[in-house]
């Protein structure tokens, strides 16, 4: 990290992020920091790769942005979004010039402003640092985004001991890799705070405005429906796997007639594309359009169990006590699947149909999963990303 004298408290972190998972999950970071108004002065930086979907998460939890790299565009490929972020952020560090820049997980937003700050010689923290598949086209391109930024990164704040092994086996230096615990179980411990202030007639409105009829929701609030929550969208399942596992969908609703599915759709045309083709019309199962954090935060809530091929679902289902099926063939969170709280079903129609089934046939199967101890974390991890950057940066 490049030696300077300028980092007296207030310390100056400002955060770059652009996609809904890295603002859930730098929201209880930036509240944190915020609250510590004497120790650090925070400036928040928008990358807008997904433009829509990240205003929801940042108006839910109150965080305003101080600038706005604007970079998305009809039909955006990797290199524009690389591209942008990179030449855009020059400025932006250049007008604010912060003591750090934090960053979140593992998009191209990510690994693109680590290596602007890297150019300006600006220390870099990366929160959820060290998940690894160790199959460069899978996840794809977020494995490569984590390992690139990596290389550019001052303090490694690994949610878990494992992710922290990874990065150690390496080669990265071990007095900058941290084990924080995982700022998500922060974000849905704060959401389900937020979301408590709420009447029964408020959380109804909420859901109704997801485009579900008023009727099944108040049946889903008074548990009259078994609900299975699904979220799909990556890119290494398009194609085929995402025809199987839609057909996976459809099996289980036919096969179970008090189970009903909500699967919020995401917007690439790949996905739609499938999910209409098999799903559109099927009784019991509800495609609604892409939801606001709160929203999928009730949703899964009233979850028999949730159906996934997301990151962050593989996390906040453990922090929701709510079994996790995973539909990838390889996941760079192994620690829930080691735990027992999730379970990698693969893309096959007829194995997820199969375990899908164990859990809405046995609810001790089910009871299993939630009771195991979650890999993620007290909810903590906020604060010691706090304290760790001030002892950091004090001693730079």
């Amino acid at each position: 990290m490049a030696k300077t004298t300028r980092y007296p408290p207030p310390l100056h972190a400002l955060f770059a992020f652009g996609t809904r998972p890295e603002a859930i999950k730098l929201a209880p970071v930036i509240r944190e920091l915020e609250r510590r108004k004497g120790e650090f002065r925070v400036t928040v930086c928008l990358t807008s790769q997904h433009r829509e979907l990240l205003r929801q998460v940042t108006s839910f939890f109150g965080i305003e942005e101080d600038a706005d790299l604007d970079v998305m565009i009809q039909d955006q490929t990797l290199e524009h979004v690389a591209s942008a972020v990179l030449t855009r952020m020059v400025p932006v560090l250049e007008r604010f010039k912060p003591d750090v820049l934090l960053v979140q997980g593992d998009t191209t937003t990510v690994f693109a402003s680590a290596l602007a700050a890297y150019y300006r010689r600006i220390p870099v923290g990366h929160v959820e640092a060290g998940l690894r598949t160790f199959d460069k086209y899978s996840p794809f391109p977020e494995e490569m985004n984590r390992r690139l930024c990596a290389a550019l990164t001052d303090f490694h704040f690994a949610p878990t001991r494992t992710a922290a092994d990874n990065l150690l086996r390496e080669g990265h230096e071990p007095t900058r890799v941290y084990v924080t615990g995982n700022t998500i179980v922060d974000a849905v411990q704060l959401g389900l705070r937020i979301l408590e202030s709420k009447s029964a007639e408020e959380r109804v409105r909420l859901l109704t405005e997801c485009g579900l009829e008023e009727g099944f929701v108040r049946r889903l609030v008074s548990d009259a429906v078994r609900l299975i929550t699904v979220t799909a969208h990556r890119r290494e399942s398009f194609g085929e796997p995402f025809e199987r596992m839609c057909r996976a969908m459809a099996d289980i609703v036919a096969r179970y007639p008090d189970v009903e599915i909500v699967y919020p759709v995401h917007p690439n045309p790949n996905v739609r594309r499938a999910v209409r083709h098999v799903l559109a019309g099927r009784e019991r199962v509800h495609l609604i359009e892409p939801v606001r954090y709160e929203q999928l935060l009730l949703l899964m809530e009233r979850s028999a169990l949730l159906l996934t091929d997301s990151g962050g679902i593989q996390e906040e289902g453990p922090s929701l006590r709510k079994p996790v099926l995973v539909m990838r063939e390889v996941t760079e969170r192994p620690e829930g699947i080691a735990a027992g709280v999730a379970r990698l079903v693969g893309t096959d129609r007829e194995r997820i149909v199969t375990e899908v089934a164990k859990l809405l046939d046995d609810p001790r199967e089910a009871a299993r999963m939630v009771a195991a101890e979650n890999p993620y974390g007290d909810g903590l991890a906020s604060q010691r990303i706090a304290e760790i950057l001030l002892a950091g940066l004090r001693d730079a």
